[in-house]
């Protein structure tokens, strides 16, 4: 009886044991200040779930400023990714660089068994984007892509409601994003230089902006490449853009559906909204809360039901938390959930498309 307690007593404490580990936060290490969203992560409070410990940036001033601003200390702010690996040791990394140093992070971090999570959209070409995924397949690491429209609630009723034939058969679904560009909204110097490089960033608001769309065209889709693609781009805003497109619009089509895509940097009020056409009647996502519902009665008559939406639950309400949640095994993403690598390759593979088809002003078809 007395060892059958003692075996007990050393099962408990080893199931309490390894449930403590599994609460310690996941050790998070920045690569990258210049991306806007950053603030994302330096306005975050210490939590359970993930702590930042370390930020690799090589412009002193800038993270001196951030720094001024944020409260982290410049001891944790080192050259090279190589250096804050060996000094903090990090479990994941989260990239808030330029899109075309996306590669070199995964490059690093993944034979390392270091997580990656970037921001949207995954690379700035198919074929840096395929370097990715096979690094990331290899070493077994998750490579997340972080859209803020992934945790918009509007958008995940819109994709209930489809997916339970709400409004019948998907037959047009058209998505706007954009703002009126960078420059006039007043990004920083160091978002604003690599955002209108076409080296750094893969395009203007083609890639800025078209990587939603198709992001949750494919989500919609389950998966489903688009048969082709033709996109046409505009400069409107010469002297504030002069190497990159600002204005875009690109058309998928599918076997019984279609997909326009308005990416902008002209949009006169920001925006990021989609609308999603049945056979019996309509969804508009109007923003991150707001949805109607409209199924049609006779010509032009409409039955409206409108939806006020509070924010998601954990951990799908913010994009620190699902990540580590993802890495500590307590959320597995459905195959083409908008974060994951399944999705995204079919993104770049659309976004690929579209800036070839603006380029040579023919449609682009995709091989199934």
């Amino acid at each position: 009886m007395k060892k059958y307690t003692t075996l007990s007593l050393c099962f408990i404490l080893l199931t309490l044991t390894s449930a403590l580990a599994q609460k310690e936060p996941i050790k998070l290490g920045v690569v990258g200040l210049t991306h806007g969203h950053v603030g994302w992560i330096l306005n975050r409070e210490a939590n359970e779930d993930i702590i930042m410990v370390g930020i690799v940036e090589t412009d002193r001033n800038l993270a001196q400023c951030l720094s001024e601003k944020h409260g982290f200390p410049m001891e944790i702010v080192f050259n090279t990714m190589e250096e804050m690996i060996a000094a903090v040791k990090p479990d994941a990394v989260a990239g808030f660089g330029n899109i075309y140093d996306h590669l070199t992070i995964v490059e690093t971090c993944a034979p390392k068994g270091i997580h990656v999570m970037v921001e949207k959209p995954l690379a700035v070409s198919l074929e840096h984007a395929k370097k990715m995924e096979a690094l990331a397949k290899k070493h077994k690491i998750h490579l997340l892509t972080n859209y803020e429209t992934s945790w918009y609630p509007t958008n995940v009723k819109a994709y209930q409601l489809l997916h339970k034939g709400t409004i019948g058969a998907l037959r047009k679904v058209i998505v706007r994003d954009g703002h009126k560009g960078p420059k006039k909204i007043g990004v920083s110097p160091e978002f604003l230089n690599f955002l209108t490089d076409p080296k750094l960033n893969g395009g203007g608001a083609i890639m800025d902006f078209g990587c939603y769309g198709a992001n949750l065209m494919t989500w919609i889709q389950q998966g489903k490449r688009p048969n082709s693609v033709t996109a046409v781009t505009q400069q409107l805003q010469p002297e504030n853009n002069p190497k990159v497109d600002d204005d875009a619009t690109i058309i998928l089509t599918y076997d019984s559906a279609m997909a326009i895509l308005e990416p902008s940097w002209n949009w006169p009020i920001g925006r990021k909204d989609m609308e999603i056409y049945g056979e019996k009647g309509a969804i508009y996502a109007d923003n991150n809360h707001d949805l109607r519902l409209r199924i049609s009665e006779g010509y032009s008559g409409y039955d409206e039901e409108i939806f006020k939406l509070g924010e998601r639950d954990a951990p799908f309400d913010e994009p620190f938390a699902l990540f580590a949640s993802v890495i500590r095994g307590e959320t597995t993403l459905d195959r083409y959930d908008p974060y994951t690598l399944e999705n995204n390759m079919i993104t770049m593979e659309i976004l690929e498309a579209a800036v070839q088809s603006s380029k040579s002003q023919r449609t682009i078809q995709l091989k199934n």
